[in-house]
This record gives C-alpha cells, structure tokens and sequence, in this order.
C-alpha cells in the first residue's frame, strides 16, 4: 500500500489549519505549531493516521462491504467523486437527506421508486400516460438521481462513513454515531474530532490537500478490493481443480467396481 509522504502533503498545504482564535481545543494533539495567527497540523501526525484510515479501509474493501463517503461542499464534491467513482463505493456530493441512515428503510423505498420508473420507460408502459403525468414522472426520476443516484447500489446501511469536513457533515456523523457504524475523517483545526473514529488530521479546505489525502484513501480501497478478487479466483480455481480431481478419479475407478462386479 503506498503511504503518503511529508513532503508530498507538505506540497498539497495539508498542514494549513484555520485561524487561531476558531480553533478546537480537542484538536490541539495533532497541532505542531503556530504561525501568523495560524495553527500548523503536524504532518508526521497525519501521515500516520492517514495510514491507519487506510489499512482499515482497505480491510472493509476486502470483505466486501461498502463505504459511504459525504462531501457536499463545493470544494470537495468533484474530487470525491473523481476520486472514489472508480472504487464503485456509494457517496453524496449533492445533499444528506436526513435519515439516510437512521432511516435507512425510507431512502430504499425512494430509490426503488427511481427503479420503477426507469422499467416504465423500458417496457413501454410511459409512453401510455399523459404528457403532463411523462414530464412529472422525468422530473420525480432527475430529483431522485441528484440525490439518490450515486447510492441505488447501497442495498444496506454501510460498514462505514468517510466524511470531509466535519462541521458541514455533522448529520451524517450523528447518524452513523447512532447507529455505531465507523466514521473516517479529514479533520481540521476548527471541528471537535471525539465523534470520529479514525481522524485524519489536515487541511478540509484547499482542494490540493483534500485530492492528496482522498487520492491514497482511494488507493487503499482499489487495493484491497484487488485482494479480494485475487482470492475469490484463486479459491475458485482450487474449487475447480478439486471437482476436476473428483470427476477424474470416479471416472477410472468405474471401469474396476464393474470388474469385481463380474
């Protein structure tokens, strides 16, 4: 798994925290210093979380569960999708709707309706309604897809929740709180870290800081998702080869139980 390096997150301004006088004294063990008015997070601090976010992320890949990752933000929104689409894990960058976890069962129901929809349209069944009934139907479907779309595949509450910015996706962190699931996060000096169970200490704000961290979370995953295929075949080719084995051996014993037979 490849690791971030100091200079690397020195470069992307990850060590840049906010003003002094908006910080959070909870944050205070991940920050190195001041300077003009400014906290300065420790980079060998978050090197080392960033880490071991990772090698649990990677973990949860492997096994085949999902991680739901929330960025609304606009800074944050077109890198997260950039970054985590290829995983093929489910994320918000529109809007959380409340519930969405702790209410889980509502937001199925909403994305089954998006579901319904799009077999209407296939099997022909739209075009016998209205113009009127067509063009409600096409706005219900896009309003869905904005919010839901990039979660129709999520069929059950996520292993975990990765969020960017805690401040701005305290709702989500809540939830997930509720309901016990893991949080990851990209803290900055200004959010209270005690919700979160693995904490990533770094800039939440500039986009080259955000895109450095979210480019080695996405890597972790890929790997391990990678892992999990390799083992997958390699169990199915030694399942493979012991039917092979069985069908072989049952193939030249028959012809001597016949023998003694006579």
């Amino acid at each position: 798994m490849a690791k971030a390096t100091f200079e690397e997150l020195l470069e992307a301004g990850v060590h840049f925290g906010h003003l002094k006088r908006k910080w959070n004294p909870y944050m205070a063990p991940y920050i190195f210093t001041e300077k003009k008015g400014i906290h300065i997070i420790d980079l060998n601090k978050t090197i080392a979380h960033l880490d071991q976010a990772c090698a649990a992320m990677k973990q949860i890949a492997k096994s085949g569960k999902k991680i739901l990752f929330v960025a609304t933000k606009k800074q944050a929104k077109d890198i997260l999708e950039a970054q985590i689409k290829p995983t093929r894990m489910p994320y918000i960058t529109e809007r959380w709707s409340g519930g969405m976890l702790t209410n889980f069962g509502t937001i199925r129901k909403a994305i089954r309706k998006m579901s319904s929809i799009d077999k209407m349209e296939e099997d022909g069944t739209m075009k016998t309604l209205s113009k009127r009934e067509r063009l409600q139907m096409s706005r219900t479907r896009a309003k869905l897809d904005k919010n839901y779309g990039t979660i129709a595949d999520m069929t059950r509450v996520p292993a975990a929740v990765f969020v960017i910015d805690v401040l701005k996706e305290h709702i989500a962190v809540k939830e997930a709180n509720k309901l016990n699931i893991p949080t990851f996060a990209i803290v900055d000096t200004n959010s209270d870290p005690r919700n979160i169970d693995f904490i990533i200490p770094g800039n939440d704000d500039a986009t080259k800081s955000i895109e450095a961290i979210m480019s080695k979370v996405s890597a972790a995953i890929m790997e391990g998702l990678e892992e999990r295929k390799t083992s997958r075949d390699k169990a199915k080719t030694a399942k493979d080869a012991a039917k092979e084995a069985k069908d072989t051996k049952e193939t030249t014993e028959a012809p001597e139980a016949t023998a003694e037979e006579k």
